[in-house]
């Protein structure tokens, strides 16, 4: 699949796909909103992948709402600014349950709406020149249906400072406060990121799948009777599946597991 906007490559196990619009900084609009969601939904049904990266063309990854669909939003109703909200929603909820591990590559700034699909990937590498930044405030506005993403992502107490400041930050800070997991020189970043696929590509891709959604279900909750017996089931489930009892046996057997790819 390809568009001016976007495009899907697959190579082995790993899928990308790209934001190519470095023009406009790969700003977005309800279009490219509905081919990412598009995109997303498509590699996340694919058996064959093992893991998808987000990345983008040119200096920025991305400035979040393009000129022009703002513009169109600045004369909208509030019925119709929930109805357009409500796809950018959409989008990141479909990123964020992707089934298999996301990856974003990030090799410029990220703006507003870029860092909700940053914060909405499960891993996230950035070059040292990149910077980010919650920009909504400046224009009256709120980073509303980013907001869980990117909370979760760097937790509550730095979002009270970056979601109210409006204020530009380093990757350093980025990793610093856990908004990406690596930071590293631009020469390195493709690098890492084979680094990581690799490393996803080896692992039984149900348990990732269920590692995912594992994660997404027990962070922030009470350690309670409820959460504890769904983890119980859980692991039940996971060892009582083909998957789960391959893995086992091949470790035992000292082999190489079966959905490792020749």
């Amino acid at each position: 699949m390809s568009s001016p906007h976007l495009t899907i490559t697959q190579s082995g196990a790993v899928a990308r796909i790209t934001l190519t619009q470095p023009e406009i900084r790969n700003a977005f609009s309800d279009e490219v909103i509905a081919e990412i969601t598009a995109a997303f939904l498509d590699v996340g049904a694919r058996a064959d992948v093992r893991a998808v990266v987000l990345a983008a063309e040119g200096t920025a990854f991305c400035a979040g709402a393009n000129l022009n669909w703002m513009r169109r939003m600045a004369d909208y109703t509030r019925d119709e600014n929930v109805q357009d909200a409500g796809k950018l929603a959409a989008m990141l909820r479909v990123i964020y349950e992707c089934p298999k591990p996301t990856i974003a590559r990030v090799q410029g700034d990220v703006y507003a709406g870029g860092m909700g699909l940053v914060a909405a990937c499960d891993m996230a590498v950035a070059v040292e020149s990149a910077g980010f930044c919650l920009s909504e405030v400046k224009l009256g506005l709120i980073p509303a249906t980013i907001g869980p993403y990117v909370a979760r992502a760097m937790g509550a107490r730095a979002a009270h400072r970056y979601f109210l400041t409006g204020e530009r930050f380093s990757a350093a800070e980025a990793l610093r406060i856990g908004f990406v997991h690596e930071v590293v020189d631009f020469e390195l970043l493709d690098e890492t990121v084979d680094a990581w696929t690799r490393t996803l590509s080896a692992n039984g891709p149900a348990a990732v799948a269920a590692c995912k959604r594992l994660v997404q279900q027990v962070a922030g909750r009470d350690i309670d009777a409820p959460l504890i017996a769904a983890t119980v089931e859980a692991i039940a489930d996971i060892r009582a599946s083909d998957e789960g009892r391959e893995g086992v046996q091949s470790f035992l057997n000292k082999r190489k597991p079966s959905w490792l790819l020749p």
